[in-house]
């Protein structure tokens, strides 16, 4: 039955005890008596939930002088991250925290204007203010009795930033106590935010979360100081303990939670579509401070804001620095085993590093400015390598793929490729000599050719980063050009070529590749002219293609007999790296969630031309040279068409190829014509035809079959003159777009669910943003 809001004695039961933890109230509240209680007695439900607020706005307002009163925040605390939840998962719920709650509780006397407040705002309002209380969360400036405590109104937060970095220099002392405080009301927030977990993904993507869009308001009045410290929380996180190795094993570590902690609200306050808004992005005006006071018009959500402004280089630095440590700690761990303390929130970094390069075209050119960028390139081949046969990461594969899609469209990334690569992180790749580009291509042949089935909607991506830095690569080592013809030889069979409506894709941007470092970087690039000098009959037999119905017809009967989606035969993959694990499958069991599709390669990238001085200017959609019969429908994980999308270009290619009584697509001979005719041939057939029958008379006049004769003789060959005339360079340019705003927070929501497991706080309640599935 409806017990009495003034009931202070039954109340008071929930949060006056003294020594609970988070995990002991979800013990002790049982989500089945949660759910009793909103169905059945509903207005208890509401009741707790307006007490548990009150008292935290209570202890917001004295300042939590007492250690009773800090216990009851930290109990209300976990109470309303216990039960939030099961309140978003019922429509009829959703809107309560937003509405008033008029003078319930109060003695209905003192009716002032702060009782018209929703209860979500004056819940976020309190634990931001909780979040910079002295004593409790933040180190008290002041060093006397308790009589001057410091009013918490009048108290200027961005003083009490949590740590040095962007926009402060000062770094307090770390006390634990703080730091685990810090972690329950930071676990609490990013419960209110999860509210978004609750409704199913739309395409629509400008429905904003009214939690995340109050908090990043300028209704927040620590939204700087908060932002500040939770970005300098994280970058200057440093998991080895103190630069001393293995000193994490002698002190437990505090800091770690709360860094993925603070990760995981950061990005989810970060949750913005660019693409519906005009660019944050401001011009290099700004001086003084890290975030001046100008206000560039920028977007209402402030994180955002204050993201996108920071542009001094030294903050630059720091938080780049910040995320290459992170992100190497896995990599550390191979070379000296448990030295530091492992993290698992690299997903969040990635995430993170993302939205910064997405929301801050400064900080994308001074990643790109020095060799830096190789720290964070290494780290993602590793993880891409690492995760390619385990169906549970698919999201990890597809963000690290989406980082290095924006860098690559930048010229900077193509030309940094050239540096040396002498790391010897431990991989499951052959072993070679080479540069960060080598490294770059053999990781994608490894991924084409021994990742699982669910990547196949990559494949555009990795050869289009190929190609978008292939004018750029100097000397291609001979491992990764046998590996790029490798790739050439499987998609140019018959039976891949005919299987699927986009499978010739890949073969144009492969050619691209090969077109671009043939024309611009001929001269150190003698090991590809071999390779491409002896796998000329791959060429060759593109060029002779077979268009009738018949040869068709045989082409996908081939397929029949191998199913192997590509063979791995004649790739001498060699010895693997020493002290590397090859990639494991998932664990069977292992939980995973679902994703939305993401965008085809055409509504992932814009075309832009690099002009003889090295600018871009972006290419009309419709002066495209490649993708002959319309672009390619964008494809769904499972390879079903995103509805709605590319119906033209569908329409054009029912005309050229028939679908069966079945709806089967299958092949015509009008089908192939229409882009086997644009296969850009030329330059590769011009070469073979000069430089074939010189290399086989050296063979004949000295007897050779030693490669370094021929490979010195290509050394110094040239074909000045003899090449047609250069094409300009095409780059593929990431913009942003709803579909991937989209898949983004679906991505970042299932990793935060899966990583919430102590305590549990979304297991079992009725999500709707993804589906929960085991491997």
């Amino acid at each position: 039955q409806p017990v009495e809001a003034t009931d202070d004695a039954f109340w008071d039961q929930f949060w006056a005890d003294t020594a609970t933890s988070v995990q002991d109230v979800f013990a002790l509240v049982p989500a089945a008596e949660i759910r009793a209680v909103r169905e059945e007695s509903p207005s208890n439900l509401a009741t707790l939930c307006y007490k548990a607020v009150e008292k935290l706005v209570q202890g917001a307002e004295s300042g939590c002088h007492t250690e009773k009163e800090r216990q009851i925040v930290l109990n209300c605390c976990r109470l309303l991250t216990r039960i939030l939840p099961y309140i978003f998962e019922d429509p009829d719920w959703r809107g309560f925290f937003w509405s008033t709650v008029p003078g319930a509780g109060r003695g209905g006397g003192d009716e002032d204007d702060e009782n018209a407040r929703p209860l979500a705002e004056s819940l976020l309002l309190a634990v931001t203010d909780l979040l910079f209380c002295p004593d409790f969360t933040v180190q008290s400036h002041r060093r006397s009795t308790v009589d001057t405590a410091e009013d918490i109104h009048s108290i200027d937060s961005c003083e009490y930033i949590w740590e040095a970095g962007v926009g402060f220099a000062h770094s307090p002392q770390p006390n634990y106590i703080h730091d685990l405080n810090r972690t329950e009301l930071l676990k609490l927030l990013l419960t209110c935010f999860s509210e978004a977990m609750y409704l199913p993904p739309s395409s629509d993507s400008s429905n904003t979360n009214p939690w995340v869009q109050f908090f990043c308001s300028t209704e927040n009045r620590h939204a700087l100081p908060l932002f500040t410290s939770l970005l300098n929380v994280v970058c200057a996180y440093d998991p080895v303990g103190y630069g001393i190795p293995y000193n994490h094993l002698l002190f437990s570590d505090y800091r770690e939670p709360l860094v993925e902690e603070a990760a995981q609200v950061l990005i989810v306050t970060l949750d913005y579509d660019s693409s519906t808004s005009s660019s944050p992005t401001v011009d290099g005006t700004t001086t003084g401070t890290a975030m001046d006071d100008v206000d560039p018009p920028g977007p209402d959500n402030l994180f955002v804001n204050y993201l996108s402004r920071i542009h001094r280089e030294e903050d630059f630095q720091f938080i780049l620095k910040g995320v290459a440590r992170l992100l190497s700690n896995p990599l550390v761990q191979t070379y000296l085993p448990n030295s530091a303390k492992k993290i698992q929130f690299h997903q969040e970094l990635l995430v993170l590093f993302w939205k910064l390069c997405d929301f801050n075209k400064k900080f994308l050119f001074f990643v790109l400015k020095s060799s830096d960028v190789l720290d964070i390139l290494v780290p993602i081949l590793y993880f891409l390598n690492d995760a390619r046969a385990d169906q549970s990461r698919v999201g990890l594969m597809h963000i690290g793929v989406f980082i290095l899609l924006l860098l690559s469209g930048e010229r900077n990334f193509g030309v940094r490729l050239n540096k040396p690569y002498s790391v010897r992180v431990p991989m499951d790749i052959p072993v070679f000599t080479g540069t960060h580009a080598d490294l770059l291509i053999i990781v994608f042949h490894k991924i084409i050719t021994s990742g699982h089935q669910r990547l196949q909607p990559l494949f555009d991506c990795l050869l289009t980063i190929v190609v978008n830095v292939s004018p750029y690569l100097k000397s291609l080592s001979m491992v990764a050009a046998n590996k790029l013809l490798h790739l050439l030889e499987a998609f140019s069979t018959t039976w891949f070529l005919f299987s699927a409506v986009q499978n010739h894709h890949l073969v144009f941007f492969l050619l691209e590749v090969f077109n671009n470092i043939i024309q611009y970087q001929f001269d150190g690039n003698s090991n590809l002219v071999y390779a491409v000098i002896r796998k000329r009959n791959v060429f060759h037999q593109l060029a002779n293609l077979p268009t009738d119905s018949q040869s068709i017809q045989k082409g996908l009967q081939r397929k029949k007999k191998s199913p192997e989606p590509i063979s791995r035969t004649n790739s001498q993959d060699g010895v693997s790296m020493e002290g590397s694990r090859p990639a494991a499958p998932a664990e069977p069991g292992t939980l995973k969630t679902s994703l939305v599709a993401t965008p085809g390669i055409d509504k992932l990238t814009e075309k832009s031309q690099v002009s003889e001085d090295g600018t871009m200017r972006s290419l009309e959609p419709e002066t495209s040279q490649l993708s002959p019969e319309g672009n390619p429908p964008s494809t769904l994980s499972d390879g079903e068409p995103w509805s709605g999308e590319a119906s033209h270009s569908r329409r054009d290619r029912r005309r050229l190829s028939t679908a069966s009584s079945s709806g089967q697509w299958t092949p015509t001979p009008d089908w192939v014509m229409s882009w086997k005719s644009k296969l850009p041939l030329q330059t590769i057939m011009r070469l073979l035809q000069v430089l074939v029958p010189q290399v086989e008379k050296i063979c004949i006049d000295k007897g050779l079959t030693d490669e370094s004769e021929i490979l010195k003789f290509l050394q110094h060959g040239t074909l000045v003159g003899l090449l047609p005339v250069p094409h300009p360079i095409l780059i593929r340019k990431y913009q942003a777009n709803s579909g991937t705003a989209m898949w983004f927070r679906t991505y970042m929501w299932g990793v935060i669910y899966l990583r919430n497991v102590d305590p549990p706080i979304w297991y079992d309640t009725d999500v709707k943003l993804f589906e929960i599935q085991r491997v």
